[in-house]
């Protein structure tokens, strides 16, 4: 109902008629203007939701279609994209609601995060109101990051077959459990705050580090520390914060991490000053010649299993390239939720296509496609001082062991 109260208020009766005719012409016709745009704006409003398929039926359409498309659209085939669906919804992590089932929650959640589509083109595709898309999308949000408490952990310290089985890595790293590295993901954040997030590369990024195991699957997520911050920075954040829950290994293991890191117990970096990657060993005569370089390639090539999982994790959520205008708590969960999600596949999916493919990929072709595609880690601090404890000590002890192992064994 529309209520209009005019006010009219008294004038000089000495007025002449014409006078009082050209006010009430005018009242009229504003009246008149505010009922045509109430009636257009609430009574003639268009069909904005078209589509012949509701979001119900588009997400059945594509689980019946080829592989192929559920792939292209969920970044996950069908069988792990119903088993997953059935895991939230087993663990009461999720449920359907009134006009939206699980299925077709976490089909929009992995659209928009799969595609980096803005909620409004969600909202189109699945015939919901944007009200509606972005509720279900942190309704997904934070029950993917609670099942990622349970697969974000150390499933085994056991190393795969395939590096026991080769001499390159095999006794040298029998101890490593797993690789750890800062990777830059894409932010945003208000204009006042952009400079103390712009990483190498002038972009607005967070830095977020990592820990995986030798099977691509990540074993500890730290992110939200804005891209200018050191590695080295992140990492004893990561340590000294009681709630960051730093998964420290077990007595005589540990992650293999680049030279941005300290020679500690748990960590066992490289050689500083000497060549290290892999590019620069490629080609005649550039073989490693002492016992440093020998140990530095090997280390390289084993560590890059951590370049691997971020190259699966950026190409299959482009969300993470360029970030939408999310508060930044939102943020930081989206990066677990992606990780979650890359080790639930891994985890019960393994004939994955990116896996195959970043798994498959030439350790020297890995670093280039990383750099170009924007898949930095922040460079070495030459500054950064060795931590003067007895762990730091035992550790650079045991590197100096397997160095002049290796090397008698190389030339034997």
């Amino acid at each position: 109902m529309l209520l209009l109260v005019v006010t009219r208020f008294d004038v000089d009766t000495s007025d002449d008629s014409t006078s009082d005719e050209s006010d009430d012409d005018f009242v009229e016709f504003l009246i008149s203007n505010v009922i045509y745009d109430y009636h257009h704006k609430f009574f003639n409003k268009g069909k904005v939701l078209t589509s012949s398929l509701s979001g119900r039926e588009f997400v059945a359409e594509v689980l019946n279609g080829s592989e192929t498309s559920c792939f292209d659209l969920f970044r996950m085939k069908k069988e792990c994209f119903l088993n997953f669906c059935n895991e939230l919804r087993g663990k009461n992590y999720l449920s359907d609601s009134r006009d939206v089932l699980v299925e077709e929650k976490v089909a929009t959640f992995l659209f928009i995060i799969g595609h980096n589509v803005r909620h409004r083109v969600a909202s189109n595709r699945f015939q919901h109101s944007t009200e509606t898309i972005s509720r279900n999308f942190k309704e997904v949000l934070r029950a993917v990051c609670r099942l990622g408490k349970e697969l974000i952990k150390q499933e085994s310290i056991e190393l795969p077959e395939r590096i026991k089985n080769n001499s390159k890595y095999y006794p040298w790293f029998k101890n490593c459990i797993g690789a750890i590295d800062g990777t830059h993901i894409s932010a945003w954040v208000p204009a006042e705050k952009q400079i103390s997030c712009r990483g190498r590369k002038t972009t607005i990024t967070q830095n977020v580090m990592c820990a995986c195991d030798f099977n691509m699957m990540f074993t500890y997520v730290y992110s939200g520390w804005e891209g200018s911050a050191h590695d080295s920075k992140v990492f004893l954040d990561a340590i000294s914060n009681p709630n960051a829950g730093f998964p420290w290994p077990p007595r005589g293991s540990f992650y293999l991490v680049d030279s941005g890191y300290p020679c500690t117990r748990g960590l066992l970096p490289p050689y500083r000053g000497e060549r290290y990657h892999a590019q620069e060993y490629r080609g005649q005569g550039r073989q490693p010649r002492s016992p440093e370089e020998l140990f530095n390639y090997r280390h390289s090539s084993l560590r890059m299993t951590i370049e691997r999982c971020f190259g699966v994790l950026k190409n299959r959520f482009p969300i993470l390239k360029l970030m939408p205008p999310y508060k930044p708590s939102r943020q930081r969960l989206i990066v677990i939720a992606c990780c979650t999600i890359h080790n639930y596949i891994r985890k019960w999916n393994l004939p994955d296509e990116l896996f195959n493919i970043w798994e498959a990929m030439d350790p020297m072709e890995l670093e280039r496609v990383n750099e170009s595609s924007g898949i930095e880690g922040t460079s070495s601090n030459d500054n950064l001082t060795r931590l003067s404890d007895e762990g730091a000590v035992e550790m650079t002890m045991s590197r100096n062991r397997i160095r002049d192992r290796m090397w008698v064994h190389h030339h034997n």
